[in-house]
């Protein structure tokens, strides 16, 4: 189970909550709010040591949340982020309670040489989160996959995963993490077929004969 630590700022509801959140960030803080196991609350993080620490946003990082001499353990379950200035500019926490199973996502992280890879095939991963059940404690980092033994044209489903300790797979069985599948054949113009003078056109009957008319002399 990963774990982080983040100071946040309790902040009071104002009637003009879109200028207090631009004067948040005009001060370096990120406006954020924490609902779930408990009364919905209104906070603000540094935004510094939110990017220092979170290199990348996981749903399955439980953070510890330090409001002075309170705590609160909470899951990063959105965000809103401004793509032009690459910053995050809201936070959704949801809060957590030790004793209750909740439900998150599990980046699956593939390890080792796909073998059908080494022979030309190409190693594709179409799943890359698995959607897990289980107590906050149980929750794991990630799930690793080894692809080793993967030839071409075969793939890991969801059911082939290595069944963790009171963790339960919410995914389909039959869902697809990976396969090996071989390049795109190129397609091979047919060779074409001279006419020979005088043979059939296929899909046509061939030509009939000329008649030859016979010339009679009538003797007069």
């Amino acid at each position: 189970m990963n774990k982080l630590t983040l100071s946040a700022e309790a902040r009071t509801t104002v009637k003009n909550r879109k200028g207090e959140n631009y004067r948040l960030r005009r001060e370096g803080k990120i406006p954020a709010i924490v609902y779930g196991a408990r009364e919905p609350m209104m906070i603000s993080v540094n935004e510094l040591e939110f990017s220092q620490k979170f290199k990348v946003i996981n749903e399955n990082v439980i953070v510890t949340l330090e409001m002075g001499k309170t705590t609160c353990d909470v899951l990063v379950k959105d965000y809103q982020e401004d793509l032009l200035l690459n910053k995050i500019v809201h936070l959704d926490f949801y809060a957590i309670d030790p004793n209750r199973i909740l439900r998150t996502r599990v980046p699956v992280r593939l390890i080792g040489s796909a073998k059908g890879a080494k022979e030309g095939g190409i190693l594709e991963q179409l799943l890359h989160e698995i959607d897990v059940e289980c107590l906050p404690q149980n929750m794991p980092e990630k799930i690793e996959l080894d692809v080793s033994d993967l030839d071409i044209h075969h793939s890991i489903h969801v059911s082939d995963l290595a069944a963790l300790a009171d963790v339960k797979f919410l995914n389909a069985p039959d869902q697809v993490v990976c396969h090996v599948v071989t390049k795109a054949a190129e397609i091979e113009e047919a060779p074409k077929v001279e006419a020979v003078a005088g043979a059939p056109v296929e899909g046509e009957a061939p030509a009939a004969a000329p008649e030859t008319a016979a010339t009679e002399k009538k003797e007069g």
